[in-house]
């Protein structure tokens, strides 16, 4: 074991350290008034698209304290902020770390068109309002009254404000408290003591806000799942209240549904057919429909990172449409000729290259500046020869996934962790020196020193792990679920890796990446820092790596402080690069022919004292070439 450079990993806050201005090529072209203006939600698309990112105002007060308004119902700003980036985030305009004694105010008008409030009126059509993503604690009041509140930071939520739409312009109004790290709420890396391996914290509206004009009766969801084996996909639309006609097309297949429940198809491709399995009518009006749609022959076009083929997919009822997309594809365990279970795609043995990417930005932090920023960070990772990302403990805007799916980049999803402060001696540095403990320590006690005494932290978690699944359910590139990294308010993973498989039984679990295996999930999952990288052999589950690496080069003027964090460091960019391929090309990659499935090096980009990234925290200097691999 490397005992030094493990040492020289302890994590420790540095509050003293200023942290250099940096600012990403996308920053600087930002469109101040008109922020991410790409449409949120490529799986479920409309045309009447409004989006609210831009100048907001904003208040902080004492947490228990609420504003004085005026007779409008307004609160007297103390300046303005730049939506959707957070008060901490140099795009903001702000530049204030919200703490847990505050409250976050926003505020801005809203005002309709002529247009607008007469389809309102006439086709009796419905005003939904969309937030991606707001940290921690949201209360929406809408004239002064209050109309939703929403616990946690990464998860969308949307209400009907149609009744509150009128000639004059609305008053829209958003409360947040953050607790960041001193209460159970997931989390993720931030913390108010930054330093080491984790950020600066972010709070409030952090993802677009955007409203929609849908009709009476409008499709509020859809649930796609691919059943390879079958050669078919399954399709549940749920909408609002029944509808009379509906039209599903895939390409140029095409089918029409009646209110009698008979099905016609029209103009369907040779390979195409569609067949109806449900239609039913809840007992609050909203209906969930079901059709398969087969391919014939198993003629279908499959989804892989070479070609990730994507089918275009449309629902049309008498008054609503949308667009979305579905692949075909799936992922097993299955034994390969070494007799050893790896990882699969449509059952092809498939080494997963994989690289760790937390998603933090200089100036936006958890945002980032642009769509092309998201881009430019999976096409920069996909041309250094990975083919799989695990998005660690955070959720990405619904863009992130989709330029996934088309680019050809396979996605393992962390779950986001909550809970008490990490104790770091338990469950960091003991695992590390001591790594045969890892399997003897069980996650159904101990609940203090896994962090997760609260009974309410424990639920809620459970509960944000299920809607993380429902939200993200139709993303074809992502194969594995990660409900927890390292111990970090880890408990009952086995439990909760079969209630994972359970609800979404298309993919595949890495219940307890790096530590405190409890012989559960998919795969037996190690981090490996400071040893010699080796395959342990499995009887049932698939050996993976899912952390390694994290060589570290600070890079004068593109780093946010000069102090450096990193697994082993590099004076120069040359040393870097001749040890990283050795890495590659001399550790991990013979270990695929002794049945490794899959490794996750450390990281894609630098994010403030950690400099282990492939590329700058400002995206600006890549610091690796490629290795001709895989």
């Amino acid at each position: 074991m490397q005992l030094k450079n493990a040492l020289n990993t302890i994590s420790k806050e540095h509050l003293e350290d200023k942290l250099n201005p940096l600012t990403t090529i996308w920053g600087e072209q930002l469109d101040k008034e008109h922020p991410l203006q790409e449409y949120p939600r490529p799986q479920l698309k409309r045309r009447d698209y409004h989006n609210l990112n831009g100048t907001w105002e904003y208040l902080i007060t004492d947490a228990d304290t609420t504003p004085v308004m005026d007779k409008r119902g307004a609160f007297t700003p103390q300046g303005q902020i730049r939506v959707p980036f957070s008060p901490e985030a140099s795009l903001s305009g702000v530049g204030h770390i919200l703490q847990p004694t505050e409250s976050l105010w926003y505020q801005r008008r809203i005002s309709f068109s002529q247009q607008e409030l007469a389809a309102r009126e006439l086709l009796k059509k419905h005003c939904i309002l969309h937030f991606g993503a707001v940290d921690q604690k949201a209360t929406v009041y809408i004239n002064g009254k209050e109309v939703l509140e929403h616990k946690g930071g990464y998860l969308p939520f949307s209400l009907d404000i149609t009744e509150h739409v009128q000639d004059e312009p609305l008053l829209l109004q958003v409360k947040v408290l953050d607790g960041t790290d001193t209460n159970y709420y997931s989390r993720g890396k931030q913390t108010l003591k930054r330093g080491g391996m984790f950020y600066t914290p972010q709070s409030g509206i952090w993802q677009s806000v955007w409203y929609e004009w849908v009709p009476e009766r409008y499709v509020e969801k859809l649930t796609i799942t691919p059943c390879y084996e079958d050669a078919s996909v399954e399709l549940r639309i749920h909408s609002n209240a029944p509808f009379e006609s509906l039209t599903v097309r895939v390409g140029e297949a095409t089918c029409e549904y009646r209110e009698e429940n008979s099905l016609e198809e029209m103009h369907a491709l040779a390979n195409t057919s569609f067949e109806m399995i449900n239609h039913m009518v809840t007992g609050d009006g909203s209906t969930v429909t079901t059709l398969e749609i087969h391919f014939s022959d198993g003629d279908f076009m499959s989804w892989t990172p070479e070609e990730p083929y994507l089918y275009p997919l449309q629902i049309i009822t008498e008054e609503d449409r949308v667009s979305s997309y579905f692949a075909m594809r799936c992922f097993t365990i299955e034994d390969n000729d070494l007799l050893a279970p790896v990882f699969c795609l449509n059952h092809e043995p498939l080494f997963l290259h994989g690289i760790l990417d937390q998603g933090y930005w200089p100036d936006g932090l958890m945002t980032a500046p642009a769509d092309e920023a998201l881009i430019y960070d999976i096409e920069l990772v996909k041309n250094l020869g990975f083919n799989m990302i695990r998005k660690h403990i955070k959720i990405e805007p619904l863009r992130w996934y989709y330029h996934c799916d088309r680019l050809g980049m396979i996605v393992w999803q962390d779950m986001v962790n909550g809970g008490g402060s990490p104790k770091m001696p338990f469950v960091c540095y003991l695992p590390t020196v001591a790594p045969f403990l890892n399997g003897l320590i069980k996650d159904t006690k101990h609940r203090k020193l896994f962090s997760r005494d609260s009974q309410a932290g424990r639920d809620f978690y459970e509960e944000e792990c299920k809607e993380t699944i429902n939200h993200l359910y139709n993303v074809p590139s992502l194969a594995v679920w990660v409900p927890f990294n390292e111990a970090w308010g880890q408990f009952d993973a086995a439990r909760i890796a079969e209630n994972v498989a359970h609800q979404d039984p298309t993919r595949l679990v890495d219940h307890a990446s790096g530590w405190f295996d409890q012989k559960a999930g998919d795969f037996r999952s190690v981090h490996n820092y400071f040893r010699k990288l080796k395959v342990e052999k499995q009887s049932w589950r698939a050996f993976c790596i899912s952390e390694y690496g994290g060589y570290a080069c600070h890079i004068p003027e593109h780093s946010s402080v000069d102090r450096v964090y990193g697994y082993r460091k590099y004076e120069h960019v040359e040393d870097l690069n001749r040890d990283y391929h050795e890495l590659i090309t001399k550790q991990l990659l013979p270990l695929v022919a002794q049945g490794l499935s899959g490794a996750v090096y450390t990281q894609v980009s630098d994010i403030e004292e950690e400099v282990n990234g492939l590329v700058t925290y400002d995206r600006k200097i890549v610091k690796i070439t490629p290795v001709n691999h895989i």
